[in-house]
């Protein structure tokens, strides 16, 4: 195993919609354990293979706290949703920034896990937001997206300042 370099914003990258997996091997698997030790690495809850600069349909997450409950979505899809609440999120291609975002309180998702074989997960709370977060990824969108174009821009201006004076 071995970590991956993590994307961040504004890396243009990020805005690349992921493709279906459609090859389900030992390859692909090797990725997915790469992804979670890049995920635990960098102390993060979720990872999209798209923040590693990896276009296909693939997220992590791990939202326990002895790391121990580890969870693979490939080519997921959310079939229902519901609920509201808002929610403090952060990102690893966003060291350092956090920002409430408004999401479902509860969805329900088919996927497919490493070995191609159908999955479904129905989950609620910091999960399910972990679980949209990472989705969006896929498809090319990132968490401040759902901000206001005022707090966007102040939450950005935090991470260039940041990133300068850490140079």
């Amino acid at each position: 195993m071995s970590t991956l370099p993590i994307l961040e914003f504004p890396d243009p990258r990020l805005r690349t919609v992921a493709a279906p997996v459609t090859v389900f091997d030992d390859e692909l698997k090797q990725f997915v354990a790469d992804m979670y030790e890049t995920m635990y690495a960098a102390n993060g809850v979720g990872l999209a293979a798209t923040q590693v600069n990896v276009h296909k349909r693939v997220l992590v997450a791990d939202m326990s706290d002895d790391r121990n409950e580890p969870m693979v979505l490939i080519n997921p899809e959310i079939l229902e949703r519901d609920g509201q609440q808002v929610y403090q999120e952060g990102c690893l291609s966003f060291p350092g920034i956090y920002a409430d975002v408004t999401r479902a309180l509860h969805v329900k998702v088919r996927a497919q896990d490493a070995s191609g074989a159908e999955i479904m997960v129905d989950v609620e709370g910091p999960l399910a937001v972990c679980i949209q977060h990472e989705m969006d990824h896929l498809a090319g969108k990132v968490f401040v997206d759902y901000l206001s174009p005022l707090k966007r821009g102040m939450l950005l201006k935090r991470m260039d300042k940041q990133r300068k004076a850490s140079a």
